[in-house]
């Protein structure tokens, strides 16, 4: 497998791959980039293609070409059903997410790798060539369904690098720097009672999908929040303290899996002996550095050691509130530093760093209260149950988040380092099980006040 180039992810933000871009342009520069980066993570043999590194994780060549064949469906058969498909029936539905769990598609008689390649190919040229005559006839009518499937694809480049994180042997990816850290105090920064615009404004955020959606009006009680992302250094302290070992700071829930799952730190995390701990990032063993935010805890861990810190997890509504109000404007910014795009002095998104970077690494890309680096490097757990917001209508992919809401899932707020700019704003929830950990996420402290 070849290392990751800077340029074939999406590092430049919406300036060229998000709606900020004009008309068509933006959705097909989106879904060219989205393939560059799915091609690298997947430029290796069959038989790295094929292993299952976690059961929680699909084989690399099941998400290779489950990408095309939903591009497929919503950019060619959604509007010709009659149309021949590249995907056969027989074929498409191996890569039915519903059907299929994570844990059996290694015995599913998938389509290697070359023919997952060349089927993608042939539904690209289609669908370029049916964005443009949609465009001549019914301008805009598809822009936001390429847009959609732009950010579909852009998330599997996550659970992908999620895949790579967890498999064992040489590594694979290189990793390109991240500015250095900067002093930052580790203290909460108040944000004022008063009302708040939740959720996206269609017209600045025209692919906001269904569960951001309608934008509504909410009075949100004064609260602080960590001024940046708890770091390494920090949950170290936790874990020498005990914090492991305290079932008064778990929740019942939390200590039961605890238990279970002989959790006693982060994932990958190993003593060296010395009262330091190492770590295991994509094949290389180094350091774990205390400067960083902490990666691959729980929302059962994050629970349990605001809990030792005297604070708690913000709720999903205060997130986005100290995330994109600007009290002084009296309105919403379409990120936390403002309009302007995400860069790579503004936030640690694209996939290319392969870690989070130090805190204080960002100062440019602070909200309007001053609060940094909530976009980018770790996804940050919330109390929040994943919930439609009144008024919700499913969007023309209506499976995306109505199956999800309620049960036991906990929305996680603004990216990590493997997100894309296209695909993540404030207003964006993803949601995952309580237990979950091998993906990007982190937490951010908060208080009442």
């Amino acid at each position: 497998m070849t290392d990751l180039d800077t340029n074939d992810l999406d590092t430049t933000g919406p300036t060229a791959t998000g709606p900020t871009a004009t008309g068509l342009d933006a959705a097909v520069a989106a879904l060219e980039s989205a393939r560059r980066t799915t091609l690298a993570l997947t430029d290796a043999d069959d038989a790295e293609l094929t292993a299952q590194h976690s059961p929680l994780m699909s084989p690399l060549v099941w998400d290779l070409a489950h990408v095309g064949q939903q591009e497929e469906h919503w950019l060619l058969q959604a509007a010709d059903p009659d149309r021949t498909p590249v995907f056969h029936p027989a074929v498409a539905c191996l890569y039915d997410a519903f059907e299929h769990p994570r844990a059996t598609r290694t015995r599913l008689p998938l389509l290697d790798a070359t023919a997952s390649r060349r089927a993608l190919a042939e539904v690209r040229g289609r669908v370029l060539d049916a964005l443009e005559r949609a465009e001549r006839t019914s301008p805009g009518s598809t822009r936001f369904s390429a847009g959609m499937v732009a950010q579909h694809e852009f998330q599997h480049d996550e659970t992908m690098l999620a895949t790579h994180g967890l498999r064992t042997g040489a590594p694979l990816l290189t990793a390109t720097p991240t500015p250095p850290g900067r002093p930052v105090r580790p203290d909460a920064v108040l944000v004022p009672a008063g009302p708040f615009p939740l959720g996206a404004d269609p017209v600045a955020e025209p692919w906001a999908l269904d569960n951001e959606l309608p934008q509504h009006l909410v009075h949100v009680p004064a609260f602080r929040i960590g001024r940046v992302p708890v770091t390494n250094g920090e949950w170290a302290a936790f874990v020498e303290a005990g914090g492991y070992d305290e079932p008064r700071l778990w929740s019942p829930a939390g200590w039961a899996h605890r238990v279970a799952a002989g959790l006693r730190a982060p994932l990958s995390w190993e003593p060296d002996g010395a009262g330091w701990w190492t770590h295991r990032r994509f094949g290389v063993v180094r350091a774990v550095d205390p400067a960083e935010p902490v990666q691959h805890v729980d929302f059962h861990e994050a629970q349990a050691y605001a809990r030792w810190a005297g604070a708690r997890l913000p709720t999903e509504v205060e997130w986005e509130k100290a995330c994109a109000w600007d009290p002084a404007a009296g309105r919403r910014r379409r990120w936390p530093w403002g309009e302007a795009p995400a860069t790579a002095e503004r936030a640690n998104l694209g996939g290319t760093a392969l870690g989070p970077a130090q805190v204080g690494a960002y100062p440019a890309g602070a909200s309007a209260h001053g609060v940094e680096q909530m976009i980018g490097d770790v996804w940050e757990w919330t109390t929040s149950g994943f919930e439609p917001w009144p008024g919700f209508s499913p969007m023309l992919y209506d499976t995306y988040s109505a199956p999800f809401f309620g049960g036991d899932y906990r929305v996680l707020r603004g990216g990590s380092w493997a997100t894309a700019a296209a695909a993540v704003r404030p207003s964006f929830r993803n949601w995952d099980h309580p237990v979950r950990r091998q993906v990007f996420t982190g937490l951010r402290l908060a208080w009442d006040a």
